[in-house]
């Protein structure tokens, strides 16, 4: 069975989507409403701005959207049995599967994108990477600590990230190597994504959703809050307001998805970093980009 998935922040590069643009008249179309519908030219970033222009949240996060949704919109064999997206990716997967439409989705992606800068505005924090750990162990050095810390990102065994206050991943950075990480790394983000210091950019996001057209799905998404194959509107639509300020389940997400019958793992986006983390969770998966 094959099940597509989408990434999230990072996986951004200058030069996206310009090839698709130029060989697809359906995804030149597509992205020239991308830029009517934001209200400026986001294609023109993406094509020929700089590493750093790309950086800036309200420019990052829907130009990965848009990246993945056209691949996917465009490919001419897309045909899944089930979706999933890492984070900000879940949105790209929603689209993909019919529940969003492309303009409802880009939408929510911007107001997301927006409301989360504000919220790193309001609560300097930041993320890391704790490196060789058991998840376990990384969560109980989470909950020891008198600060804001959780983990937030289940990449794949041996790698999760963290999210909090400036002092609390201090010192759970401490802790991990002290417990014997093979590494901790604190990650070059403007805040604490996935974790409660997200919350006024939950509330924010909660009313968009609220108000959000949200229609049957084709195929199952496997969320990030739940890790589990879900097809109910209602379900998709109260996990997806509570995905700012929970744990992305990656890992058990591809499990879950191994379990139902995926044999084929194909990308859809800019970059493989979901493909590396699917083959670290799944050695027998089958992986490749669109």
């Amino acid at each position: 069975m094959n099940a597509y998935v989408f990434p999230g922040q990072g996986a951004q590069f200058p030069g996206m989507a310009k090839d698709l643009y130029s060989s697809s008249e359906k995804a030149k179309a597509l992205l020239e409403s991308a830029n009517d519908i934001l209200g400026f030219r986001i294609t023109d970033i993406m094509f020929d701005g700089t590493a750093e222009e790309l950086k800036e949240t309200k420019v990052t996060q829907p130009a990965i959207f848009l990246h993945s949704v056209v691949l996917a919109l465009t490919s001419e064999n897309f045909n899944p049995d089930m979706v999933a997206g890492h984070s900000l990716g879940e949105f790209s997967a929603l689209v993909a599967n019919g529940v969003l439409s492309f303009e409802d989705g880009l939408k929510l992606v911007s107001q997301r994108a927006l409301a989360m800068q504000k919220a790193c505005e309001i609560n300097p924090s930041t993320m890391a990477a704790i490196l060789g750990l058991e998840d376990e162990k990384v969560e109980e050095i989470c909950a020891s600590i008198d600060e804001v810390v959780v983990a937030a990102n289940y990449n794949c065994p041996g790698q999760l990230v963290i999210s909090g206050s400036q002092k609390g991943i201090e010192l759970a950075c401490a802790a991990a190597l002290e417990a014997g990480a093979k590494r901790a790394l604190p990650l070059p983000v403007g805040g604490a994504f996935h974790s409660p210091l997200m919350e006024p950019a939950r509330e924010e996001l909660e009313k968009a959703i609220d108000t959000t057209q949200f229609n049957e799905a084709k195929c199952p998404v496997y969320q990030n809050v739940t890790a589990k194959a879900s097809t109910d509107i209602n379900e998709i639509k109260e996990n997806l307001k509570i995905q700012l300020t929970a744990p992305v389940r990656w890992t058990q997400s591809v499990q879950a998805m191994v379990a139902h019958g995926a044999t084929n793992f194909i990308e859809s986006g800019p970059g493989k970093v979901l493909q590396g983390l699917v083959k670290k969770i799944h050695r027998e998966a089958e992986v490749s980009s669109i």
